[in-house]
């Protein structure tokens, strides 16, 4: 049977060498590439901030939170990928939690773990968890951006199925199927990455209650990340679930009522 013809105007993404660059005999590919960028940026985006006058941060404070952070993002990420979207693997074999390079990462479980290392460091410098967090809440959407960037190099995580009529819809060629599809990986980028980023960096420009700057954030990629959902190919392993929603906007659900709350909160008092 001859192959299915396939309109030369549709765009079609992939492959692309997986390893982005090579440091001698170590191969980083470009999910790892784009970590690194987003930390490097993050750190220079924290030594400027660090800089005004209204803050109690210097540099050496700033690489330490950039560390204990990207150990957060690592381990919270493999932790909340496994028990959020693959518990039935974990309780079949406990050792898939640690089978990293069969890749899997989850940002809410990446999120938690942020949060969790906000407290160490919280307890390890004597600053308020709020404080750390409304310092590095502008800094979080850079990563973000930069590893959804990697997602759509790498042709994971995309999008539903889309209309032919759709300009930008596209073909991956990691998908079996090699249908017409959502590249919501880039929707995420511009939403979760630009927007977020510009939103949080204005509005921690001047000085804001305590806990507002962490409210915004919480409320913002809760917000954008329900609705790319409506655009995201749910897990195949898990499909739709409560209300027909995925797994991702159950998650991000929380994550807005926390957020309204911080917000309401900080208002309550005069601004820090």
């Amino acid at each position: 049977m001859d192959a299915p013809l396939i309109n030369p105007d549709i765009i079609s993404f992939g492959p692309i060498d997986l390893f982005g660059m090579s440091v001698g005999p170590i191969g980083l590919k470009w999910y790892g590439l784009m970590y690194m960028l987003g930390l490097l940026a993050a750190w220079i985006l924290g030594n400027y901030r660090a800089k005004s006058a209204d803050n109690s941060w210097d540099k050496e404070q700033v690489s330490d939170m950039i560390f204990y952070g990207f150990l957060g993002v690592v381990l919270g990420g493999r932790f909340g990928y496994v028990f959020f979207y693959h518990m039935d693997l974990f309780l079949a074999n406990p050792m898939y939690l640690f089978k990293i390079t069969e890749g899997g990462m989850s940002f809410h479980g990446g999120f938690l773990g942020v949060l969790a290392a906000f407290y160490y460091f919280s307890k390890k410098t004597g600053k308020s968890f709020f404080e750390i967090s409304d310092f590095c809440a502008p800094f979080i959407p850079i990563g973000l951006g930069f590893g959804r960037i990697g997602n759509f190099i790498n042709g994971e995580l995309w999008g539903r199925v889309a209309s032919p009529d759709l300009p930008w819809a596209m073909r991956f060629h990691t998908d079996p199927d090699f249908l017409l599809r959502h590249p919501s990986q880039l929707y995420q980028f511009f939403l979760e990455g630009v927007v977020l980023f510009g939103l949080l960096f204005w509005f921690s420009i001047k000085s804001r209650p305590r806990m507002a700057v962490s409210g915004l954030f919480m409320v913002g990629y809760g917000l954008q990340r329900f609705i790319i959902e409506f655009f995201r190919q749910p897990d195949a392993h898990l499909g739709l679930l409560w209300f027909n929603l995925s797994m991702g906007q159950l998650l991000s659900l929380p994550m807005v009522i926390i957020g309204l709350l911080w917000l309401w909160k900080a208002y309550q008092k005069s601004p820090s």
